[in-house]
Formats: C-alpha cells, sequence, structure tokens
C-alpha cells in the first residue's frame, strides 16, 4: 500500500498539478479576471529582473506563474494528504 502511495503522490505532483496549474490560470482568464492579476507573480519577478538590468521575455513571466500555481495545488494536496493521514 506504501508504494501506492507513493506512486499517486508522485503522478500528482508530476502530471495533474501542472495541468491542473494551466487550468487554473485559464479558468481564472475565461472568468474576467484581469491578466495582470492573473500573471501577477510573473510581473514581480520580471520587473525585479529589469531592475537589475536583465531583459526577460514574457514567456519567463507566465513560467513563473504556472510555477507558482503548480506549488500551491502541490502546498494543498500534501497538506490533505497529511490531514487524511493523521485521521
Amino acid at each position: 500500500m506504501a508504494s501506492g502511495s507513493r506512486t499517486l503522490t508522485a503522478v500528482a505532483l508530476l502530471i495533474v498539478a501542472p495541468i491542473g496549474a494551466a487550468v487554473v490560470i485559464s479558468v481564472l482568464l475565461l472568468f474576467g479576471a484581469t491578466p495582470h492579476v492573473v500573471f501577477l507573480p510573473g510581473f514581480v519577478v520580471r520587473t525585479k529582473l529589469a531592475a537589475l538590468g536583465f531583459h526577460a521575455p514574457n514567456a519567463a513571466g507566465v513560467l513563473v506563474t504556472l510555477i507558482t500555481w503548480w506549488a500551491i495545488i502541490v502546498i494543498v494536496w500534501l497538506a490533505v494528504h497529511r490531514l487524511r493521514r493523521v485521521r
């Protein structure tokens, strides 16, 4: 049972979470959230890089936003998984 749980966790973290992050971004944009709000983590990183003298392409901002949403999904997944295990 433990190896099945590890496999499920690996699949959830490496396959489901990135797809979920892309879906969350798409749904937010679909339901009218402004792009500046949705891609705020990416804008912050691009602004910091520009202040340091680096020119980051828009894709860097999108990637940072995707990674941020992925991290949020992973944190929630692990918290729910841990709470379920405690009970």
